[in-house]
C-alpha cells in the first residue's frame, strides 16, 4: 500500500462515503487510490465549490465533510471556505496535495505554504513529514474536527508521501475531551434562574452541533421560558411555541430585540454574542444577569462578563438547569409583544414581496426540506419569514457571510440527503459568485431548486449605500446581469421567470413538482429594503423600520 491508498483507506474507516474536490498535480496519487477506492467523489467545478459542498453536506448530515485540492492554486481556493467553517464550527477535513518534501521551500512550481496560510481560518493544520505519521495525523484529523467545538483541519501531503510504498502500523483513535459537571456553577445558575421574573433563553448554533435539541425543547416546555434565536441557532427551538420571538440582532424581529432588552436574565446557550446579534454591545440586554453554557471555554467573557459560565455538553447541562418557574407575567408581556409586532404581507401593488413569496415557500415545504442560502438581503428575509424544524434544514453562512454560499452547500445537502428535497434560495449578485457549480448539479442529476431573487443590484450593499451613504450607489447596480433561464438551461437545468404576484401560486406548482432541478427567476424591486434594521454601532431597541 502506498501513502495515497492509506488515504483512502483511512476515509473508509472514518465511515466516509463522499468527498468532493478538484485534481491537480501535486494531488494525482490520492486520485488515482479514489479511482477505484470505494469512496464517491464528487467533481466540483472550482475547488471553493468542493470545500462549500463539504460544509452544506456537514450541516446538513452531522457528519465530517472532506474535500480534496491540489498544491498551490487548489489549495489557496480553499481558504475562504476553510474560514467560512472555521466561524460557523462546521467539521470539514481538507487533504490539500503538496509538491515533494524535497522541493519544498524552493518556490516550486504550484507550491504555497498552505500550513501557514490556514493557521488562522482552520482549528488545526498538519503538513504530513513521514509516511509512518500519516494513518495517525488521519485519525487526529477527525478526531480534531468533530470533538469539542468542531471546526476544519488541513492535512497537507507532500507527493512523495502519497507515492511512497511501506507497511503502516495501527493507529490511536484520540479519545474525545471529556467534562466534568460543574455542580457548583449549575446550582449558582439554578438560583439565579429560580428568582428571575424576566428570564430569555439566547439560542445559538451549538444546540444543534450538540445534537441537543430535544433536550433544548423540554427545557423550554418546562420552564415556559421565552426563547430568541440567532441567525445559526434557527431551527433548534420550536417555532409554534407561543413564547419563540425568532431571531434577534441587526435584522432580528422587533418582538426579539425588545424583549431580550428588558430581561433580568439572559441564558446564552452555544451562542457567542456576536456582534451583528448585540448591537452596541455595552447596550445589550443591560440590565440582565448572564448565564453562559458553552462546551468552548474561549468564548466565556470575551465579549459580555458573564455571572455563570457553564463548561460542558449542552446535552448534558440544560436538564440540570430545568426547573418550573414563575414567570406568568413576563410570558404575558411575550405575547402582547409578540402580537404587536407580528409580519405583515398585506403588500400592496402586483409586484412580487420577497418575505411573503419565501413565507409561502416555507409553508409549502415539507419538514424535512433543506434551505440553503447565499449571502445578503435574501438571507435575511429567510431568516425573518421561514421556519425550520430543525437547525441542520437550514444552511446558511453566518459569521463569514460568504456569497456565492448556497448553490455548492445545496449540492453537498442533496448528496447528503438524496431523499429530502433541498431549496438554494439566491440573490442575483451571489448567485454568479459560484455558478460553475450548476455543471457540478448537471453531471450528478442532482434535483436542487433554486429560487433566485433578482433585484438587478447588490441588494444589502445598496440598501446601505441608501440609508448611510447619501444614496451614492458605487458599483451594486446590476442591470448588465446574463438571462439567467438561458444560463441554466445550458447545464440541463428547465425553469421559468416570474414578474407579478399573481404568478406565483403556479409557478411554485411547478417548482415542487419538479422531479429534477429547477430554478425559479423572480424579479423583486430593486427599492425593496430589509426591515428592520438596528443601524451599526446602535442599541439594539434602535431599530429602524419600513415607515422611517
Amino acid at each position: 500500500m502506498n501513502g495515497a491508498q492509506s488515504v483512502v483507506e483511512a476515509l473508509r474507516k472514518q465511515g466516509i462515503e463522499k468527498v468532493f474536490g478538484y485534481p491537480g498535480g501535486a494531488i494525482m496519487p490520492v486520485y488515482d487510490a479514489l479511482y477505484d477506492g470505494g469512496v464517491e467523489h464528487i467533481l466540483c467545478r472550482h475547488e471553493q465549490g468542493a470545500v462549500m459542498a463539504a460544509i452544506g453536506y456537514a450541516r446538513a448530515s452531522g457528519k465530517p465533510g472532506v474535500c480534496i485540492a491540489t498544491s498551490g492554486p487548489g489549495a489557496t481556493n480553499l481558504i475562504t471556505g476553510l474560514a467560512d467553517a472555521l466561524l460557523d464550527s462546521v467539521p470539514v477535513v481538507a487533504i490539500t496535495g503538496q509538491v515533494s518534501s524535497e522541493f519544498i521551500g524552493t518556490d516550486a512550481f504550484q507550491e504555497i505554504d498552505i500550513l501557514g496560510m490556514s493557521l488562522s481560518c482552520t482549528k488545526h493544520s498538519f503538513l504530513v513529514d513521514s509516511l509512518e505519521k500519516l494513518p495517525q495525523i488521519m485519525a487526529d484529523a477527525f478526531s480534531i474536527a468533530m470533538s469539542g467545538r468542531p471546526g476544519p483541519v488541513l492535512i497537507d501531503l507532500p507527493k512523495d508521501i502519497q507515492l511512497a510504498q511501506g507497511d503502516f502500523a495501527p493507529y490511536l483513535i484520540p479519545a474525545s475531551p471529556q467534562f466534568s459537571l460543574p455542580k457548583q456553577e449549575i446550582e449558582l445558575a439554578r438560583q439565579l434562574l429560580a428568582s428571575s421574573r424576566k428570564p430569555i433563553l439566547y439560542v445559538g448554533g451549538g444546540i444543534g452541533m450538540s445534537g441537543a435539541v430535544p433536550e433544548l425543547r423540554h427545557f423550554v416546555s418546562e420552564t415556559g421560558i421565552p426563547v430568541v434565536s440567532t441567525l445559526k441557532g434557527l431551527g433548534a427551538a420550536d417555532f409554534e411555541h407561543e413564547c419563540y420571538l425568532g431571531m434577534l440582532g441587526m435584522h432580528g424581529t422587533k418582538a426579539a430585540n425588545l424583549a431580550v432588552q428588558s430581561c433580568d436574565l439572559l441564558i446564552a446557550a452555544g451562542a457567542r454574542f456576536d456582534d451583528r446579534v448585540t448591537g452596541k454591545l455595552n447596550t445589550f440586554a443591560p440590565h440582565a444577569n448572564v448565564i453562559h453554557l458553552d462546551i468552548d471555554p474561549v468564548e466565556f467573557n470575551k465579549l459580555r462578563q458573564t455571572h455563570v459560565s457553564l463548561l460542558g455538553d449542552l446535552k448534558t447541562l440544560l436538564p440540570h438547569l430545568q426547573q418550573p418557574l414563575s414567570i406568568q407575567a413576563w410570558q404575558q408581556e411575550i405575547k402582547q409583544l409578540k402580537n404587536e409586532h407580528a409580519w405583515r404581507y398585506d403588500y400592496q401593488g402586483e409586484s412580487i414581496y420577497a418575505p411573503l413569496l419565501l413565507k409561502q415557500v416555507s409553508e409549502r415545504a415539507s419538514s424535512s426540506t433543506v434551505i440553503t442560502t447565499d449571502v445578503g438581503q435574501h438571507q435575511m428575509w429567510a431568516a425573518q419569514h421561514m421556519t425550520f424544524s430543525q437547525p441542520e434544514n437550514f444552511i446558511t453562512s453566518s459569521g463569514l457571510g460568504t456569497m456565492g454560499f448556497g448553490i455548492p452547500a445545496a449540492i453537498g445537502a442533496q448528496m447528503a440527503r438524496p431523499e429530502d428535497m433541498v431549496i438554494c434560495i439566491s440573490g442575483d449578485g451571489s448567485f454568479m459568485m459560484n455558478v460553475q457549480e450548476l455543471g457540478t448539479i448537471k453531471r450528478k442529476q442532482l434535483p436542487v431548486k433554486l429560487i433566485l431573487l433578482d433585484n438587478q443590484r447588490l441588494g444589502m450593499v445598496r440598501q446601505w449605500q441608501e440609508l448611510f451613504f447619501d444614496k451614492r450607489y458605487s458599483e451594486t447596480i446590476l442591470t448588465d446581469n446574463p438571462d439567467f433561464l438561458t444560463l441554466a438551461q445550458a447545464f440541463g437545468i428547465p425553469g421559468q421567470r416570474v414578474t407579478h404576484k399573481a404568478q406565483v401560486d403556479e409557478a411554485l406548482d411547478a417548482l415542487f413538482n419538479s422531479e429534477g432541478a429547477y430554478l425559479l427567476h423572480v424579479s423583486i424591486d430593486e427599492l425593496e429594503n430589509v426591515w428592520p434594521l438596528v443601524p451599526p454601532g446602535a442599541s439594539n431597541e434602535t431599530m429602524l423600520e419600513k415607515s422611517l
